[in-house]
């Protein structure tokens, strides 16, 4: 049969408003030259997928998309240009699936500070389905001892990685802070267990479930009420770093107050409400606020190493596994925080 009659089942993302994510047929995409087609085993629920679902995101998406942006799969089918791969061969792809690499940035490899980039799940078709058009540009192998399953959430390690090692500075001893106890707030207070610090997760009272993971997983300080005690305790200035993993405007107001002199903050949630406050302590304080967005090659391969070893353990975020029939469930109850992260299967 034609590979173009060939049709598959896709969580699909329609429309800008509220609630337009079904379950569509679509066609299984035809690959160029340079691309492979992947056969999805696993793909991660990413708290992006949830905002565009309940359409309150700040990017742009192109309308329709199959959502789905952290996935890891065998080679189904290779591209006539493609020497390094083979059909079967186990791999994890980055996100960035356009970009011009002609682009300065994109030639200095930091592509994913490209303007003109464009990611799977709302720039192009991404993965919440069962086959997947991939450039062989963002392929990185998958060791046989890393189950498929781990390695399709290379993405949010890769996420947190970037926010906390290469935006943040973090020495052994250090304390630091991090707010929004979800995927990429408990990936952060990982990475910073990862490297020696003292860390506080702080949350709302909603997220006691996922407070106790990072008590109980990460060796992390919980808190819900109380964060100037343990930000100020040491010696009354402050704490030496924070992450904003949450994207809410108090949530950095806060970060200015607790954070010490010549302390630094990483902010990696998004938000696109004004902030409504003075950055007046930001210079009084001599602080460095760092934006922190997405990752490039040689994260990737890092994570990878440190998900193969077990340096860096997520069993204790993943909260289930769901087919692709099933992604309303599994939304909904990554949603409603009962648990940190959904995992889909095709």
């Amino acid at each position: 049969m034609n590979q173009t009659e060939l049709t598959q089942t896709a969580v699909v993302n329609y429309a800008p408003e509220a609630n337009s994510v079904e379950l569509q047929e679509i066609p299984v995409p035809e690959i160029g030259p340079d691309e492979v087609l992947l056969e999805v085993a696993a793909v991660g629920v990413c708290g992006s997928d949830l905002h565009q679902w309940t359409a309150d995101h700040s990017w742009p998406v192109n309308y329709p998309v199959v959502l789905g942006h952290e996935f890891a799969g065998k080679i189904f089918k290779t591209g006539g240009l493609i020497q390094n791969w083979s059909e079967g061969d186990r791999v994890v792809s980055e996100t960035a699936a356009i970009i011009d690499p002609d682009n300065p940035l994109s030639r200095e490899g930091r592509y994913n500070l490209d303007p003109t980039r464009k990611g799977f799940g709302y720039g192009v078709n991404g993965a919440m389905t069962s086959f997947v058009r991939v450039p062989a540009r963002c392929l990185h192998r998958v060791p046989d001892s890393l189950p498929l399953e781990k390695a399709a959430l290379t993405e949010p390690c890769c996420v947190a990685f970037n926010a906390v090692v290469m935006n943040g500075e973090i020495q052994p001893g250090d304390r630091i802070v991090v707010f929004g106890p979800g995927p990429i707030g408990l990936l952060c207070a990982a990475m910073a267990r990862l490297q020696g610090a003292e860390v506080a997760v702080v949350g709302l009272e909603r997220d006691k479930e996922r407070l106790e993971i990072a008590e109980r997983s990460y060796g992390c300080q919980p808190v819900i009420e109380g964060l100037d005690d343990w930000a100020y305790e040491v010696d009354g200035l402050g704490v030496n770093g924070v992450v904003d993993a949450a994207g809410v405007s108090v949530t950095l107001k806060k970060s200015l107050e607790i954070v010490r002199p010549g302390g630094w903050i990483s902010k990696v949630g998004w938000g696109p409400q004004p902030l409504g406050f003075s950055l007046d302590p930001l210079v009084q304080k001599n602080i460095r606020l760092q934006g922190s967005f997405s990752h490039n090659w040689p994260i990737w391969e890092r994570v990878i190493r440190l998900l193969t070893t077990g340096q860096l353990n997520i069993e204790p975020i993943i909260g289930g596994t769901w087919s692709l029939s099933e992604w309303h469930t599994a939304f909904e109850t990554m949603h409603s925080g009962e648990i940190v992260k959904a995992v889909l299967t095709p």
